[in-house]
């Protein structure tokens, strides 16, 4: 099944159905989405048991949390923690963005344990394969990079992270704009790497047509990655970056007139200032196709809190018109994430996420915080416990803090605001 071409035919999936009950919205609303390209549904047709996640325009906020093998001393098994991990601390899907190892075998082991969409960077793994049999990744061949792309769709990627815009005449404008970062994408500047030593255009922008053949088969998303994106606040929205997203838009187009399903990787490092103005560049450009940041880190000098830098970037940009945000952690930029780190960041993307939700007006974000202030002003701790965004790390925070016989908080104790002003308002204080 093709979610785009039924949605094309005015017929309405299960998954459709799927994503309307838990977004609470019509069905027929979902299918429009579908149709216009500004929603997708990452489903491949060959993985099943997999519980459907709509991202686009009128629906939630979603967030992303990467994981995958790097280094002689990583493990598949340490990896598959970290899904968990994020998926119990609230992720909506999961990126396995493995450079090294068994790269097949934790793809594997992420689709089988994973309840939600996975996407990979196929790119990563042909580099890999290439620098194994060829010496260098420069010797990659493009049936060696096209063989990778179809292995991992035909094992059940629900979306493929494709780097399809990055061309030679951007390359040329990057090199005589004089970035400060000139290529912090790792895909991107093995890519580039290729085309600079082959003296040979970008094979995912000269097969373009492949690509999406591969896409339509297994009705895998494809999520265009950008080469360009800006590694530190002072290249935000420089020519290179904006030139590939005018590509960008180009190949949208072109996935939705084959029935494929697209959305578009953003940018990395962003000022505040430039946030709203990129969002609109992407949406205008990109005629309304989903949008994922990465972040958007709105400061370089976060190194150890990149968590915090992360979210404030995501709820803005989320805010302008982002659909899904991808996780940073503390540990970006410095090393890899422990367990521990993940599930914080994943945290820390979704209270972003949601402050978005609730500036754009989604109902349910409102509804969410007007059921935890009633909690709160009831002194009904149980009940603020269990809504906050993270109730583990509440309840710990609370049993370390608070006098558990107290119904007031630790900062207050027997001075409780909420105390003083209900019996002054002769408004209820059902825990006094």
């Amino acid at each position: 099944m093709n979610q785009l071409s039924e949605a094309l035919n005015g017929k309405i999936t299960p998954e459709m159905e799927q994503v309307a009950e838990k977004e609470g919205i019509s069905p027929e609303r979902v299918r429009q989405g579908v149709a216009e390209g500004t929603l997708v549904i990452p489903r491949n047709n060959r993985r099943s048991g997999m519980i459907p996640l709509g991202i686009g325009a009128g629906l939630r906020t979603k967030v992303s949390a990467s994981v995958g093998l790097y280094g002689s001393g990583a493990s598949v098994g340490v990896e598959v923690e970290k899904i968990r991990a994020a998926v119990d601390a609230g992720a909506d899907s999961i990126m396995d963005l493995s450079v090294s190892g068994d790269i097949d075998a934790m793809r594997r082991q992420t689709l089988a344990v994973t309840p939600t969409p996975v996407g990979t960077l196929p790119l990563y793994q042909a580099i890999a394969e290439a620098a194994a049999k060829h010496t260098s990744p420069v010797h990659m061949t493009v049936e060696d990079l096209f063989e990778v792309i179809e292995r991992q769709a035909a094992d059940g990627v629900d979306f493929l992270a494709l780097h399809c815009g990055t061309t030679m005449d951007i390359v040329q404008r990057a090199k005589n704009e004089g970035r400060i970062d000139p290529l912090v994408s790792y895909g991107g500047s093995h890519l580039i790497g290729w085309m600079i030593h082959n003296q040979r255009e970008n094979p995912l922008y000269e097969h373009y047509d492949r690509v999406l053949e591969i896409a339509r088969k297994y009705d895998v998303t494809v999520s265009l990655a950008d080469g360009m994106r800006p590694g530190c606040v002072a290249d935000s929205l420089d020519g290179a970056q904006v030139h590939e997203l005018v590509v960008l838009g180009e190949l949208v187009r072109r996935a939705r007139e084959a029935g494929v399903q697209i959305m578009v990787k953003g940018p990395g490092h962003v000022p505040l200032n430039h946030i709203e103005a990129t969002m609109t560049l992407q949406k205008s450009l990109c005629r309304g196709a989903p949008y994922f940041v990465f972040g958007p880190l709105v400061t370089d000098i976060a190194a150890g809190y990149d968590h915090i830098n992360g979210a404030i970037g995501g709820a803005i940009a989320a805010w302008a018109g982002a659909d899904i945000i991808c996780y940073v952690t503390a540990a970006e930029h410095i090393g890899i994430p422990d367990v521990a780190q993940v599930r914080e960041g994943v945290i820390a993307a979704r209270i972003g996420a949601h402050a978005a939700d609730l500036a754009r007006g989604l109902e349910g974000a409102a509804q969410w915080d007007l059921r935890l202030s009633r909690a709160r002003k009831e002194l009904d701790w149980e009940a603020q416990l269990a809504l906050a965004i993270d109730p583990e790390r509440a309840r710990e925070l609370r049993r370390q803090r608070s006098e558990e016989s107290s119904s007031a908080c630790a900062m207050c104790g027997k001075y409780c605001a909420m105390k003083v002003v209900s019996r002054y308002l002769g408004t209820s204080e059902r825990s006094c």
